[in-house]
């Protein structure tokens, strides 16, 4: 393995094109060994993008459709944006502790070794109860703004809670990807550093890229 893949999610009523763009000044200072995987929602109706709506309907579809989509093509980490972020987290969780009988074969097929997590919330769903019954022990960095409105910080900090060793990387700013230097070397630092983690192990697997 020569390259680390990052499957990216959008908001909701957002894109792959216009996370490219709001996630461009982290992308732009990455490695290159890192490549980020830009993906649109399967839509519930056209045009829309959202990755479930009212009441979490279309959380399955959208599911099984990046538990496919990883299947054929392998993702290292995740990083999402807002509904994107609350998606990642749901997907961490499912491929830890999914009680269903496809959760070993979903948690192999999703294989995320860390997850970035900016203006994310958690679920109260009851349908996702048992996705939580103990604490998540994917890497994970919880970005989240003092001025968000739309996601308000103690949202974001829930979800961080979720996690047994959460990174949490407070910014003054309101629901936006930051674009300042600090921030996004911050991320960037968490990315790379977890990419190299992942890098190494494959090189002392002997390159099979079973990190």
């Amino acid at each position: 393995m020569d390259a680390i893949n990052v499957l990216a999610l959008h908001g909701y009523h957002g894109s792959a094109q216009i996370l490219r763009r709001q996630l461009h000044p982290v992308a732009a200072a990455l490695p290159a060994t890192i490549n980020l995987t830009y993906v649109d929602a399967p839509s519930l109706s056209r045009g829309d993008f959202g990755w479930w709506h009212e009441g979490f309907s279309g959380w399955e579809r959208t599911r099984d459709w990046v538990i496919d989509l990883a299947a054929r093509q392998h993702f290292h980490g995740v990083i999402g944006f807002s509904q994107g972020a609350a998606l990642a987290g749901l997907l961490t969780a499912v491929q830890e502790t999914a009680p269903d009988p496809g959760a070993e074969e979903a948690g192999r097929r999703l294989g995320f070794g860390f997850a970035v997590m900016i203006g994310g919330f958690t679920s109260d769903a009851p349908q996702h109860g048992q996705l939580f019954t103990r604490p998540l022990t994917t890497a994970s960095l919880h970005v989240t703004g003092a001025a968000d409105s739309i996601v308000p910080m103690r949202d974001s900090l829930r979800l961080a809670d979720r996690f047994a060793d959460p990174v949490v990387l407070r910014h003054g700013g309101g629901h936006v990807i930051p674009a300042d230097r600090e921030v996004v070397g911050r991320i960037v630092d968490f990315v790379s550093g977890q990419a190299a983690s992942r890098l190494g192990a494959s090189a002392r697997s002997g390159g099979r890229g079973d990190a």
